[in-house]
């Protein structure tokens, strides 16, 4: 019986010790165990966008039609619109100065943010008019849009797409309510995009909303009247890296409730022969 207690409070003490040090990078960092799990998700993805920029011969005939950039722009983002389940990859947001670099994906259900930035699917695709949206979290799954608090007027923010490469500058962040979908998504007299999170930091009683006006648009790949004679498109830079960082902090968490565990041990056999 007493053999099985020990086991037991140890287990406990391993468990708290996993806990206090997965809260403390969670508030220092973010959350590391989910941080893998995102990070390997995003691999996957990043090596998908590619194959994005595939086209029927259907499709192909269409565009052989559209003698325009923005027509061409605008067809191949309605068709990457249909064809877009949740949790597919759809494109990559960067903002340099805030270091975001990561694949988006379809959606914003529970399932499609673990996996990265989610795009609202009412809302449109770039290259198309009206307002781009796209949620991220702040804590877990990587923590995407963990920074958005320190978005700046005239931030760039790009959206690249198997189709063309949406230059966004931003304009205004400021804090809603839960309820204002309708004000962030709506139609304005120009093209925009919205970023949102959750706030603040650990809770969910408000959102942090950064809004961008698009400045430019650089067709690629199919989208260019030339590109069908020169063969298939060049691929969208999958870019990312191993997340041996990651890996190492989970490694560290499970040494450092190892130690833990080891060093409770050491003590309970010392008072017993003393």
């Amino acid at each position: 019986m007493r053999r099985a207690l020990r086991a037991l409070s140890t287990v406990l003490i391993v468990s708290g010790a996993l806990l206090i040090l997965d809260a403390g990078l969670t508030l220092v960092w973010q959350e590391p165990v989910s941080a893998v799990y995102a990070r390997f998700h995003q691999q996957e993805l990043a090596g998908q966008l590619a194959g994005l920029q595939d086209v029927t011969e259907l499709q192909l005939r269409a565009l052989d039609q559209l003698r325009t950039e923005r027509r061409r722009v605008a067809f191949l983002a309605r068709a990457l619109r249909r064809r877009a389940k949740p949790g597919d990859p759809i494109g990559r947001i960067e903002i340099a100065r805030m270091r975001i670099n990561f694949v988006v994906v379809e959606g914003t259900d529970t399932a499609s943010l673990q996996k990265g930035p989610g795009h609202y699917p009412d809302t449109t695709f770039p290259g198309l008019r009206g307002t781009v949206a796209i949620a991220g979290h702040r804590t877990t799954y990587l923590a995407p849009f963990r920074r958005l608090n320190l978005m700046r007027k005239g931030d760039p923010i790009v959206l690249d797409m198997p189709y063309a490469r949406f230059v966004y500058r931003t304009e205004l962040r400021t804090i809603v309510s839960p309820t204002a979908y309708r004000y962030v998504t709506r139609r304005v007299g120009h093209d925009r995009l919205a970023l949102t999170a959750c706030h603040p930091l650990y809770s969910a009683a408000q959102r942090i909303v950064v809004f961008a006006r698009l400045v430019d648009v650089q067709p690629r790949g199919r989208a260019r009247p030339a590109a069908a004679a020169h063969g298939p498109a060049p691929p969208v830079a999958a870019g990312g890296r191993f997340p041996w960082l990651l890996v190492g902090v989970v490694v560290v968490l499970l040494l450092g409730a190892l130690a833990a565990a080891a060093l409770v041990a050491r003590r309970r056999r010392g008072r017993r022969v003393g």
